[in-house]
């Protein structure tokens, strides 16, 4: 093996070497890069939140466990959710 790593452009998909296509080693870059990177807790506020299992996060500093999906904290599908929850709620509120 050389000296230097060839892993610069590919990442923790490097570990494949030439199989499985390009393609699919992209996605599943992308997809460990997203699981592995630390997310904002949305209890205390602090990049702290990492995950522990599948849908299961953990936050380093406050220790609150929080389910979420499967490789970020938070859905698409919870995004939209939540979006449209606070839309009904500030309806609500102009009504008053």
């Amino acid at each position: 093996m050389s000296e230097f790593s060839h892993t610069k452009k590919v990442g923790s998909s490097g570990r494949f070497g030439p199989r499985y296509g390009r393609k699919i080693r992209v996605r599943v870059r992308d997809v460990e890069i997203k699981q592995k990177k630390k997310y904002k807790c949305p209890v205390c506020g602090f990049p702290k939140l990492s995950r522990v299992s599948t849908s299961i996060w953990l936050c380093k500093k406050c220790n609150a466990k929080i389910a979420g999906g499967a490789y970020t904290p938070e859905t698409g599908a919870g995004k939209v959710v939540t979006k449209a929850i606070r839309r009904v709620i500030e309806s609500k509120s102009k009504e008053i």
